[in-house]
């Protein structure tokens, strides 16, 4: 079993989180039960998905889940752009949020590629 806590990309992820619900506080009221929640859901679920695949036996079922968060990341960089597009993150906001989560992309697809 792995420490998730001592991966630069859980460390990355969780940032992004983090940085992501402080944001979101100040999309519309209307929208807490829509973008807002599928938004943070997505985005937790990038850093939770590394976690749960620390705690699995082998590198295939870890791998899994890193692809899994991957896929969180992507759907998390859409809601993003559609967030900015909406009019709920300005451009100088968005601009930050998304390298983030692009950078936690490419560090997960290079962790997956050297578990083989």
């Amino acid at each position: 079993m792995r420490d998730f806590h001592e991966l630069k990309v859980w460390q990355k992820a969780h940032h992004f989180a983090l940085n992501l619900y402080r944001h979101t506080q100040q999309f519309p009221a209307e929208e807490r039960f829509g973008l807002t929640s599928q938004l943070r859901r997505a985005a937790v679920s990038v850093p939770s998905n590394i976690a749960e695949g620390c705690g699995r036996e082998g590198d295939r079922d870890f791998a899994r889940f890193l692809s899994i968060a991957g896929g969180s990341a992507s759907e998390a960089e859409y809601q993003l752009l559609l967030a900015r597009d909406l009019g709920y993150l300005s451009e100088e906001r968005h601009r930050p949020l998304d390298a983030q989560i692009n950078e936690v992309k490419r560090m997960l697809n290079s962790f997956i590629r050297t578990l083989g």
